[in-house]
């Protein structure tokens, strides 16, 4: 029988990291390239900060953290949707995580639900069932974030809320897609990105097959990755293998829980309840085309959306101008070229989504980096 421990025992043992790293180092001998890997996900900012591995990579190897933080994406407006959301009489807003504290123009949600607002923070979807069974005389409005990932658990919330018939959960869809990301960020002529991890989580639901791509447009190497340091540091030295040999190519590292096609009935699931629109604005990154998905036609009945749409603020927001989060999510800058950082911005007092996260850039500096905090 697997255990929990089997996925990551051996992954984090320190003689085979500093295995990897004199590899690593071997292999960017050989080339003079820069090579500037940007990791998507979050997660594995997260890694590469609490496990030093910045500081274990030869000179001609960076990290640019990229904008696969669902919680950094979002933009002022859209949270300022669910303030508006949760702000209306008989109404129950339940949503994800770390979504609570992310400000918007308004205020962030955890200050609405200090006012009086009643908004419930939750870690499984399904849990809006009960919510919604227990206080039939209210509306729960399921707020839904993340990327591929985290779509079919909405799909199966949905798919339950049809089937018991319970008509008081409607839902504010903010899906997104990570290869559209990808491509806002590599058509930014600015861009020094020339590699990728690709996301372990998006790929056991969506497959490797989705950074292919990437792959044939930009030619640049695409790795799958685990989370753990050792899958990290095997990522980068599969990518520096492939530098140094002149070639780009799709690779998976995670293939113990990731394959070329991934979850099926999941992207089936998904493909039943949701829909591409066709165009989402992302924080930091502006409009995307097709980057996001929305409700079917024959589940506007759920859409709050649409159902609330006269009350909603429909102006776009930027962010705090001294917040570089924009930048940082574009991998144009780092967390600590921001003037704010550490500085007025803190995970305790955020200015941009990024510190909020803990899947945040600016949240994984703060946390790990040598950092002078507020001074």
């Amino acid at each position: 029988m697997i255990s929990l421990n089997d996925f990551y025992q051996g992954f984090r043992d320190p003689q085979t990291i500093r295995h990897l790293a004199q590899l690593i180092a071997q292999q960017a001998a050989k080339t003079t390239e820069q090579i500037n890997i940007m990791e998507v996900c979050g997660g594995h900012t997260q890694t590469i900060m609490k496990y030093g591995l910045l500081q274990l990579l030869p000179d001609n190897i960076h990290f640019i953290h990229g904008p696969g933080c669902p919680v950094c994406v979002m933009p002022k407006e859209r949270i300022d949707h669910a303030a508006t959301l949760a702000s209306q009489a008989d109404t129950i807003l339940v949503t994800l995580g770390d979504m609570i504290r992310v400000p918007g123009s308004m205020g962030s949600l955890a200050q609405f639900r200090a006012k009086g607002c009643d908004i419930r923070p939750i870690y499984d979807p399904l849990d809006t069932l009960k919510i919604a069974q227990d206080n039939p005389d209210k509306t729960v409005i399921f707020f839904a974030i993340g990327f591929e990932t985290s779509t079919p658990m909405t799909a199966a919330l949905l798919a339950q809320a049809e089937a018991l018939k319970i008509d008081n959960i409607l839902f504010h869809i903010n899906h997104v897609l990570v290869p559209p990301a990808i491509d806002a960020v590599m058509s930014d002529s600015r861009s020094k990105v020339n590699a990728f991890i690709g996301p372990a989580h998006v790929s056991v639901i969506s497959g490797a097959q989705i950074y292919q791509s990437t792959v044939d447009q930009y030619k640049t190497p695409v790795v799958v990755s685990g989370f753990e340091p050792v899958d990290v540091m095997e990522s980068i030295l599969r990518i520096t293998r492939q530098k140094v040999a002149g070639k780009a190519e799709l690779d998976n590292q995670y293939s113990r829980s990731v394959s070329y096609e991934g979850n099926i009935a999941a992207q089936q699931l998904v493909d039943k309840y949701f829909m591409v629109r066709d165009s989402f604005r992302w924080r930091g990154l502006g409009p995307i085309a097709k980057s996001a998905l929305t409700l079917r036609p024959e589940y506007h009945h759920r859409d709050a959306e649409r159902i609330y749409a006269k009350v909603l603020p429909t102006t776009e927001i930027d962010d705090h101008k001294a917040c570089m989060c924009g930048d940082i999510l574009r991998g144009l800058a780092n967390p600590k070229d921001c003037k704010v950082f550490g500085r007025g911005c803190s995970p305790q007092t955020p200015l941009g989504s990024c510190m909020v996260s803990s899947e945040g850039a600016c949240n994984a500096y703060y946390r790990y980096g040598e950092v002078n905090h507020d001074i």
